[in-house]
């Protein structure tokens, strides 16, 4: 039996699912974002209250701090996320607040990040793990430029399952127009984007309408789902889309007969017996052993945090990467890259900062190359970004780097920007491929592809003919099989 939220309702039944509906083990990352004022912790609130996730003397404390309740009876939840002092002093969200609630199907990681402008980077931090996005539009303002900069700012986090929650409806009356406006205008904006994932709901956070319970009674125009049930069916992102990545954190030695690569598995998978290259020395071996704090495993996928045995002595270090022979990163100097400025001072044109990503850093020359003007949603050329630009940029590193490109895979893809002088992080970044003039394997480019024995190779490459066109030659190791399709790829 499915109870309709009302006006005056104080108490609300559970939804029954019938017995057949199977949990989903795999939580859901998932952030709310829009402009300020939009009721983002309240939505978020609600959504605790109703599943059931606020203890009682959490449920106690709320009423004692919310003081004055409202016209339902019903404590103030946005104060289930504003735990910071300036926060309910101000009645704003400054910091991200991170809150886990579940249902029947599925549970989920939900993440309250900041409206201001000035608190952008709060909102970019969230989005950076999550699978989806709950933009919240108030039906009285409709898509505000701040909505378009968070909007923007998930899409480039990797971010493609959108649901547009127009809250606030019942302060226009339920207004079924005003209603399909916001969404004829969001999706117009979402184009511009390349998002076509989009869920659109009209909600009331405060009255909990269309939230966990459906808002039948007062909007009997519309018939789809609740923000619940449209999270219940969302799908998680997979690092599986690239080979093996294992960025190595640490070398272990614990005595003369075992040393192991320690780390995280950035993407794919790995067994016993698979051949795996270290990046960027090239030095190929294969995998002997797959260790964990416990156990020894017959196999490893992205997230586990392992130690990796090689059949042969390699030179492996900290921010070396162990990746699949047959499914590399992309390797190389320049790169371009889309990235969002954190700091005051912005970025500058032709500064060498630190580049970190996993447990890489490198030295980096940035060089912005256009800004994107969110009321236009047009990309300008510009020469410096300011505090939070959104901006596309060129890479030039001091010696060989190793990305794939964000859509691809997060780990491997992001980056931060260090300021070198303050030690001030001063932008987060996406890899989204690497510099077109300096080569790689496009059908448009004009190049040789050289097939020769490993240590021929790197005898080539060691003369003096390459000392000072090392950063122009893309070397792969790869199985047979793989470079007879690379050479049919050229054929076409």
């Amino acid at each position: 039996m499915t109870v309709s939220a009302t006006a005056t309702a104080e108490v609300l039944l559970p939804i029954e699912e019938p017995a057949r509906a199977i949990r989903d083990s795999r939580p859901l990352s998932l952030i709310t974002c829009g402009s300020v004022d939009d009721g983002k912790s309240t939505l978020i609130g609600r959504l605790l209250w109703d599943t059931k996730a606020v203890k009682e003397d959490q449920a106690a404390t709320l009423h004692r701090d919310s003081g004055k309740q409202n016209d339902l009876g019903l404590p103030d939840f946005a104060l289930l996320l504003d735990g910071l002092q300036a926060e309910r002093e101000q009645g704003i969200t400054i910091d991200v607040a991170y809150r886990y609630f579940s249902t029947d199907r599925r549970s989920f990681i939900v993440a309250d990040t900041p409206g201001h402008e000035q608190y952008t980077r709060n909102m970019a931090t969230g989005a950076s793990t999550a699978d989806l996005a709950v933009l919240l539009v108030d039906a009285r303002a409709g898509i505000l430029e701040q909505t378009r900069r968070h909007a923007t700012i998930a899409s480039l986090m990797g971010i493609r399952q959108f649901v547009l929650a127009v809250n606030k409806i019942d302060l226009t009356n339920y207004d079924r127009a005003r209603f399909i406006e916001i969404v004829h205008d969001f999706k117009e904006f979402a184009l511009t984007l390349g998002v076509k994932q989009i869920t659109a709901i009209p909600i009331s956070a405060l009255k909990g309408e269309n939230v966990v319970y459906d808002g039948r009674a007062s909007m009997p125009w519309y018939d789809g789902p609740t923000l619940v049930e449209t999270l219940e069916k969302a799908t998680t992102r997979s690092n599986q889309t690239v080979g093996f990545r294992l960025p190595v954190q640490r070398v272990s030695r614990p005595g003369e007969s075992f040393r192991g690569y320690q780390g995280t598995v950035a993407g794919g998978s790995v067994k016993p017996g698979d051949s795996v290259v270290v990046l960027p020395s090239g030095m190929v071996a294969n995998v002997t052993k797959i260790v964990t704090f416990d156990l020894v495993r017959n196999a490893a996928v992205a997230g586990d945090a392992i130690t990796l045995v090689l059949d042969r002595q390699v030179d492996v270090a900290r921010g070396d990467m162990i990746v699949a022979i047959d499914s590399q990163p992309m390797t190389g100097r320049g790169f371009d890259a889309q990235l969002v400025a954190l700091q005051p001072d912005g970025i500058e044109p032709g500064k060498r900062y630190w580049l970190k990503s996993g447990s890489r850093r490198q030295r980096v020359t940035v060089e912005p190359v256009s800004q994107l003007d969110l009321k236009s949603s047009k990309w300008n050329t510009a020469d410096k970004l300011g505090m939070n630009a959104i901006g596309k940029v060129h890479l030039t590193f001091d010696e060989q780097a190793i990305f794939d490109t964000y859509e691809q895979n997060r780990t491997t893809g992001a980056f931060i920007l260090i300021d070198p002088d303050t030690n001030n992080t001063v932008a987060g970044g996406m890899i989204t491929g690497r510099r077109s003039e300096l080569g790689g394997i496009h059908k448009d480019d004009q190049r040789v592809l050289l097939s020769l024995p490993a240590d021929l190779a790197e005898k080539i490459m060691a003369t003096a003919l390459f000392a000072d066109r090392r950063q122009d030659v893309d070397v792969r190791h790869t199985s047979v099989g793989r470079a007879a399709e690379i050479l049919a790829d050229l054929d076409e």
